[in-house]
C-alpha cells in the first residue's frame, strides 16, 4: 500500500472508530432517544448514525490535508492537537448524554465542543482552506444538536 494512501486511511478511520466506539458504548440510545419529548424540527434516530458517518469521514479527511500539508510542523501540530481533544470530546458526549442521562451538563459539553470545533477550523484554515470548508457541515451540526440538547433538557 502506497504511504500516502495508508495515511490517508488511517486519517479517516481515527474518527470513525472514535465514532463507533462512542456508539458501541451508548447501543440502545435511539430507544432512550425515541422515548424522550424533543423539541419540534427533531429528526428521525435512523438519520443519526447516517449524518454522523459522514460528518466523521470529512473530520479525517480534513486532518489527512492538514497532515500532508506543506506548512510548518509546529502549526500542523498544534491544528492535530486541538482536532484530537475535540474528537475526544465528541467521543465523551453520548456517554453524558444517553448513557448517565446527564443532559444539562451535556448541554455545555456540547458548548465545549463547539468552541473547540471553531478553533479546529481556524487552525485548519491557516494551513488548508479545503480542510476547514470541510468541518464546517460538522460545526452546523453541533450546533442543531445544541439547540436538540438543550430542548430535551427543558422538556424532560
Amino acid at each position: 500500500m502506497q504511504p500516502k494512501l495508508k495515511t490517508f486511511l488511517i486519517a479517516v478511520a481515527i474518527p470513525l472508530i472514535t465514532g463507533a466506539v462512542s456508539a458501541f458504548i451508548t447501543r440502545g440510545s435511539m430507544e432512550t432517544f425515541g422515548r424522550l419529548n424533543k423539541p419540534p424540527l427533531s429528526p428521525p434516530g435512523f438519520l443519526f448514525p447516517i449524518v454522523w458517518t459522514i460528518l466523521f469521514i470529512l473530520m479525517g479527511i480534513a486532518s489527512y490535508l492538514v497532515y500532508t500539508s506543506d506548512q510548518s510542523q509546529e502549526a500542523i501540530k498544534e491544528a492535530l492537537i486541538v482536532y484530537g481533544a475535540q474528537l475526544a470530546v465528541n467521543f465523551f458526549w453520548s456517554i453524558f448524554f444517553f448513557n448517565l442521562e446527564w443532559y444539562l451538563f451535556a448541554f455545555f459539553w456540547l458548548l465545549l465542543l463547539w468552541v473547540l470545533i471553531l478553533y479546529t477550523i481556524i487552525l485548519f484554515y491557516r494551513i488548508s482552506k479545503p480542510a476547514a470548508y470541510l468541518l464546517i457541515p460538522y460545526l452546523l451540526w453541533v450546533t442543531f444538536a445544541g439547540y436538540l440538547n438543550l430542548g430535551i433538557y427543558l422538556l424532560n
